[in-house]
């Protein structure tokens, strides 16, 4: 029992925790790499959801976050931890803008509202990339991909 209680206190903190780290490397669009306290670890960009690599636009959503990210050192604002055990985060850039909401705007992200429904400036954000046609909405029906991952096509 005290180490169950002990075990829910570290992730509640986890969850809450803001830090500075490099990022050292990306997974994907969505899924950077920081060096924090010696360790790396993986960092799941919270509310977005970039294509993967094998569909359209995944290698130039991955490109787009690398361009922005690699190299720097960013501030992780953790929200939660997925299933996965990875810290689920804002990321602010050096100059002060939002990681993810910059991939969204860019049209190389879906504003993922399974898990961000109340997030108004993704919402936004994703309603002018469609408008003006960027990245991901260039084309007529582009296939989420919570969708295509269904489909046996992608990471699950």
């Amino acid at each position: 029992m005290v180490l169950a209680a002990a075990f829910a206190a570290c992730v509640l903190h986890a969850q809450k925790t803001e830090f500075t780290a490099p990022v050292t490397g990306l997974t994907d669009g969505d899924i950077i790499k920081v060096n924090h306290a010696g360790t790396e670890k993986k960092i799941r960009l919270w509310g977005i959801d970039c294509p993967e690599m094998n569909q359209a636009f995944g290698p130039q959503a991955k490109k787009f976050t690398h361009d922005l990210a690699l190299g720097k050192t960013v501030t992780v604002k953790v929200l939660e931890v997925d299933r996965f055990k990875r810290q689920v985060a804002y990321i602010i850039l050096p100059d002060g803008r939002n990681l993810n909401h910059e991939i969204v705007k860019a049209g190389y992200a879906w504003w993922f509202v399974r898990y961000a429904k109340d997030d108004k400036v993704l919402e936004q954000l994703e309603s002018e990339a469609k408008l003006n046609k960027r990245g991901i909405w260039a084309g007529d029906h582009p296939t989420p991909p919570w969708e295509h991952r269904k489909q046996g096509r992608g990471p699950q």
